[in-house]
This record gives C-alpha cells, structure tokens and sequence, in this order.
C-alpha cells in the first residue's frame, strides 16, 4: 500500500479509539492487515538496489506520498496530534523496511524485512488486474476519509 492508505487509516483509528496506547498498537497492526490486500505500489526500485545516487525521484514520490497523507490528516482529523501520531505508527513498518536497506547487516530490520514483504505482501505474486490492486487503495483512502469526516 502507498503510504497515504497507511496514515488515514492509522489516523482513522486514533479517531475512533480514544485510549491512545490502543489506538497506537492497532494502527501499528493496521500496517499488516492492510498489506494483505492486493495493492499496487509505486517503484522504488533505486533505493532498492542501493542506487543512491540515482534514487532523487524514488525519495520524491515517497515525499509526496507522504506529504499528502500528513496534510489530509491534518485537514481531516479532530485531533490532529494524536492521529497524526497514529499515522506515523501506522507506517513504521515500510521505514523500518528502509532501514533494512541502509543497515543490510542488521538481523533484526532483516527478519523484519523478510517478514513484511514475504508473508504480509500475499498476493505480490498472485495474477490480479492493476484495475482491481488500485481500487483496494482507492477504496481504502475513500472509506478513511469518510470516517474522518464523520
């Protein structure tokens, strides 16, 4: 999932559950559960391969992506604050994917790694139509939005 979906959901959640604790774990497990969903992403195959020097427009779209979410979190949500805390719990997981590509030597964001792309990306190999991974995005940010609405 592009990291807008993560961070309206994350904030969703923080909107919803007002024990703070709470809402940080579910919007941390939210990451997951979001994953198993076809998605389609957005290469960054540059920071990938550690092409840095070549990585100018992979560091971009993931500003953008990010940028958006964190604007639409704040515009939306009723306590920003909390909920942006929730959204950036929310997508802990794809920087800690991150870190695993700057530290390749540490087992612990290497286990973490094999974990999130491995068994939480499921259908990445399965034959789905890209009409069908971009709409459970499209979805999921409409459905969120609504929710922050409300």
């Amino acid at each position: 999932m592009i990291l807008v979906s993560h961070l309206l959901v994350g904030a969703a959640i923080a909107e919803e559950i007002k024990s703070v604790p709470i809402a940080i774990f579910l919007a941390l497990f939210s990451h997951y559960l979001l994953d198993f969903l076809p998605h389609s992403e957005y290469s960054i195959k540059n920071i990938g391969e550690g092409k840095w020097r070549h990585s100018f427009f992979d560091f971009f779209k993931i500003f953008l992506d990010f940028s958006s979410g964190v604007l639409l979190i704040l515009v939306l949500a009723k306590n920003p604050l909390i909920a942006l805390l929730a959204g950036i719990t929310a997508i802990l997981p794809d920087g800690l994917a991150f870190l695993a590509f700057v530290f390749p030597e540490n087992k612990l964001l290497k286990i973490h790694r094999a974990f999130h792309h491995i068994k939480t990306h499921s259908f990445r190999n399965k034959k789905i139509p890209l009409f069908w991974k971009i709409i459970s995005q499209a979805l999921t940010i409409a459905v969120t939005i609504i929710f922050l609405l409300k």
